[in-house]
C-alpha cells in the first residue's frame, strides 16, 4: 500500500510538471513568430484619458505626469488624470501646477480598483479610450499613438509592451527577465496562436464606456487586472497586444520587495484558481469558450522559477538514488523546461549583467518556495510595493528596443 500511494504522488507530480512545462513551451514556441499585424496610420484620433492612480507616490510621481504629457498624440486629443491617494499637500500642489487633472481620493481601504472607480466616477463621458498606468510607468513618446491604431482596427481592449525601466541590480534583471518571458509566453505567443493576451495590471487601454461599467462590478483587493481579464474573456472580449508599444516600468530592488512581490501574485493566482477553473469548464464545453478555459489552466501552471528548480533536484535525485530508467523520465522535461527559458528571454540580456543576477537566482528561488507558505491572507491585504527609482533614461532605452 505505501509503495501505491509514492508511485501515485510521483506519476501525479511527474504529470503536473510536464503539463506545465509542455504547456509553457508550445507558447514560447509560437512567441518566436512574428506577430503579423496590419494597424492603419492616417486614422482618426480617438480622445484618450490617461489615469494614473498612485498611493503615497510622491517620490515619482511629479516626474511621471510630466513625462505623460509628452506623447506625439497630440496635447488636443488626450487627457492625463493623477488618482492622488494620501499624497502629500505639497506633491498635490506641484501637479495641479502641471496640465493634468488631479483627484485627490480619501479611502478607507486604498486599492487599485477603488481608486479607478473614484477617478471614473468624477469623469464625463466625452473619452473614448481610457489608458491604465501604474504610478511608476512612463510611456514612449509613441505609446498612445499605437493604442489608437489597434483601436481603429476593431480592438477593445489592448495591452501594451510593458519593459524593465531600471535593471540596476540583481533583483532588478530577474524581474526584468522574468517579465519578458511573460509577455513573449503569455501575451505575443498567445496572439500569434489567436488566443487572447494577458493582462497585466498597467499599459492597458480599453473602451471607455465599457471599462467605465465594467469596473463598477470589480472590487478586490490585489488582482484587478485578473479580475477584470476573466470578465473580459467570459465576455468573450479578445485582447490584443502589441509588442512595439512600450511603457517603462519600475523593477524590485532588492529581496525584500521580490519576495513581496511573489507573495502578490501567487496569492491571486491561487485565488482566481478556486473561482474561476470550475466555471471555465462550463464555458468551455457549453459555450465553447476557449479563452476563458485556457485563462484558467493558467492559474494551475507552476511558478516557473519553482518549476525549473524542482525539475533540476528531482533529475538529479533520480540521477544518484535511483535506478537510470527513472532519469531518463524525468530529463527530458527538464531538458524542454530549459528550452522555455532560452526561447523566451531577449537576446539583449544574454551579457555579463544578466549573468551577475544569476548569482542571486539562488536566493530568488528560496524566496519564492517560502512565499507558497505564507500565503494566507494575501488576498485580503494591500501589499504596496513603494516606488523611489527617478533616473529614467528612456531615450536610450526605446531605442534598444526598437
Amino acid at each position: 500500500m505505501i509503495y501505491k500511494i509514492i508511485f501515485f504522488i510521483e506519476a501525479f507530480v511527474y504529470l503536473y510538471l510536464t503539463f506545465t512545462t509542455v504547456y509553457l513551451f508550445i507558447f514560447a514556441i509560437a512567441g518566436i513568430f512574428k506577430l503579423k499585424r496590419k494597424f492603419l496610420s492616417d486614422v482618426r484620433k480617438r480622445k484618450m484619458i490617461v489615469l494614473i492612480p498612485g498611493y503615497r507616490e510622491d517620490a515619482v510621481i511629479i516626474e511621471v505626469a510630466k513625462e505623460a504629457l509628452c506623447q506625439d498624440y497630440g496635447a488636443e486629443n488626450y487627457e492625463v488624470a493623477i488618482i492622488a491617494d494620501d499624497f502629500r499637500t505639497e506633491t498635490v500642489k506641484a501637479l495641479k501646477q502641471l496640465q493634468v487633472k488631479v483627484f485627490e481620493v480619501k479611502l478607507e481601504f486604498s486599492t487599485k480598483s477603488r481608486a479607478l472607480n473614484a477617478a471614473l466616477a468624477r469623469l464625463d463621458d466625452s473619452y473614448e479610450i481610457a489608458v491604465v498606468l501604474d504610478a511608476d510607468n512612463i510611456m514612449a513618446p509613441d505609446f498612445l499613438t499605437k493604442i489608437n491604431s489597434a483601436f481603429s482596427a476593431g480592438y477593445q481592449v489592448v495591452q501594451g509592451h510593458r519593459v524593465a525601466k531600471n535593471m540596476d541590480t540583481p533583483f532588478a534583471i530577474l524581474d526584468a527577465v522574468s517579465e519578458e518571458m511573460n509577455n513573449h509566453i503569455f501575451r505575443k505567443g498567445h496572439r500569434v496562436l489567436g488566443l487572447s493576451s494577458a493582462l497585466i495590471g498597467s499599459a492597458m487601454a480599453f473602451d471607455y464606456t465599457y471599462f467605465k461599467n465594467t469596473m463598477k462590478e470589480v472590487e478586490v483587493v490585489g488582482g484587478f487586472d485578473k479580475e477584470l481579464e476573466l470578465k473580459l474573456l467570459r465576455e468573450r472580449k479578445r485582447i490584443e497586444y502589441i509588442p512595439d508599444a512600450y511603457v517603462y516600468d519600475e523593477k524590485v530592488p532588492n529581496a525584500k520587495v521580490f519576495t513581496k512581490q511573489r507573495r502578490r501574485w501567487i496569492s491571486a493566482q491561487v485565488h482566481y484558481f478556486g473561482k474561476s477553473f470550475l466555471p471555465s469548464f462550463k464555458e468551455l464545453f457549453l459555450h465553447g469558450n476557449i479563452d476563458y478555459f485556457n485563462k484558467a489552466l493558467q492559474f494551475v501552471l507552476l511558478p516557473r522559477i519553482l518549476l525549473i528548480s524542482l525539475l533540476f533536484v528531482i533529475s538529479l535525485g533520480y540521477l544518484f538514488l535511483a535506478p537510470l530508467n527513472y532519469f531518463f523520465i524525468w530529463l527530458p522535461v527538464f531538458i524542454v523546461c530549459v528550452l522555455v527559458f532560452v526561447f523566451s528571454i531577449p537576446r539583449y540580456f544574454y551579457n555579463l549583467r544578466t549573468l551577475w543576477a544569476l548569482t542571486r537566482l539562488p536566493m530568488g528561488i528560496f524566496l519564492t518556495f517560502m512565499t507558497v507558505f505564507k500565503l494566507k491572507g494575501s488576498n485580503k491585504e494591500y501589499l504596496h510595493t513603494k516606488h523611489t527609482y527617478n533616473a529614467f533614461q528612456l531615450k536610450s532605452k526605446h531605442k534598444m528596443h526598437n
